[in-house]
């Protein structure tokens, strides 16, 4: 394998050839944890690697199959439920320092944030999904600028805590609801180096080949500490040098998948791009600004062969979707014909027409 064929091996890691029939929450546990802030893309990000149209992941998302919550770094993520509460358990105290720094800015300390926690509970007790306005005007927080981001840092602590996730979509807004009541707890419970040592072997079964600063970006955890979850699966990963460096990957990715042409219109912050340290292997540095920005904003992406070639758009109207197109370098109509083609999985996805500008 060389460095150029990274990107083509990722493809095949993350799904993204749908070599197999998965259900949006078998894509999610897969792929560990989605990052989910642009709730409509990230649900294309789950339905570009399966054959379910937007409303059957919405409904895994509603039914609580898929979970999405704060975790990981500070952000969205969708999360299988059959992996929230280890990883709940091992990464939530890391994010946690950043929600604290937050609220103590509006006089938010741990135990007034315990004390919002009990108030929260007793208005989402019973399986009642409100929305965070909703939540703010019951805890009497009035809706300002700066309440918004003290709302912000209140509803993600108490998704860090383990209390709230996301409740049943109500029209376009979000909801929170009891985790408890949406998922059932079990029993056991993984050591932190359990936890750890099963975050990074999922990861680089689902991400790989990947090194361990890839790993470190993505989990949030320090590099030292990503280290010592590597040593303790490295027997069951495979590894190779380039460069000096270190990739991982899962013992079922092998030397010998078939290349194969391919072009995938993906979502803002999708995973193929944005849980990556660097990403000069499925994106030229050149190109890399018309993609996304130093401050960590993700366009939707055209991939062809595993390359990203462009950005595009979309705009959802009453009866169909319109898309445009920005390529990075001038293309002729009959290659833009040919590249086409691969947008009819987003047309089957949203199950409406689709006109391309």
């Amino acid at each position: 394998m060389t460095h150029q064929e990274i990107s083509h091996h990722r493809l095949v890691s993350q799904k993204l050839y749908k070599t197999s029939q998965n259900s949006p929450q078998e894509i999610v546990k897969h792929l560990g944890a989605m990052q989910a802030q642009d709730y409509a893309m990230a649900k294309w990000a789950i339905g570009s690697r399966c054959d379910s149209s937007a409303k059957e992941i919405e409904a895994a998302i509603n039914s609580a199959q898929i979970i999405r919550t704060h975790i990981l770094r500070p952000t969205w993520h969708f999360v299988s439920s059959d992996d929230i509460y280890w990883m709940l358990d091992v990464s939530a105290p890391q994010v946690k320092r950043f929600t604290a720094s937050a609220a103590k800015k509006y006089g938010y300390d741990d135990k007034k944030l315990n004390e919002t926690n009990s108030k929260i509970e007793k208005l989402l007790v019973g399986s009642n999904h409100l929305t965070r306005d909703e939540i703010m005007q019951e805890l009497d927080i009035k809706k300002t600028s700066n309440a918004d981001f003290l709302s912000a840092a209140i509803m993600m602590n108490a998704e860090l805590d383990g209390l709230v996730c996301n409740g049943i979509m109500k029209g376009k807004q979000i909801t929170y609801s009891l985790l408890e009541e949406r998922v059932l707890k079990p029993k056991a419970k993984l050591t932190k180096e359990e936890a750890l040592a099963k975050l990074a072997q999922r990861y680089f079964e689902s991400h790989g080949p990947a090194t361990l600063l890839d790993f470190s970006w993505w989990s949030g955890f320090s590099p030292t500490i990503c280290k010592q979850a590597i040593n303790a699966i490295k027997l069951r990963l495979n590894s190779l040098e380039i460069d000096n460096q270190t990739f991982w990957f899962g013992n079922e990715l092998v030397y010998e998948n078939n290349f194969r042409e391919s072009v995938h219109f993906l979502p803002a912050f999708d995973e193929i791009l944005i849980s990556y340290k660097t990403r000069e292997a499925s994106i030229l540095e050149e190109h890399q600004s018309k993609a996304f920005t130093n401050n960590g904003i993700f366009k939707p992406i055209i991939l062809e062969n595993s390359k990203v070639i462009g950005t595009w758009k979309r705009t959802i109207k009453k009866d169909h979707a319109k898309i445009e197109t920005q390529f990075f370098h001038e293309t002729e109509n009959h290659k833009k014909a040919i590249l086409f083609e691969g947008i009819k999985g987003f047309e089957n996805y949203l199950e409406t027409k689709i006109i391309i500008e």
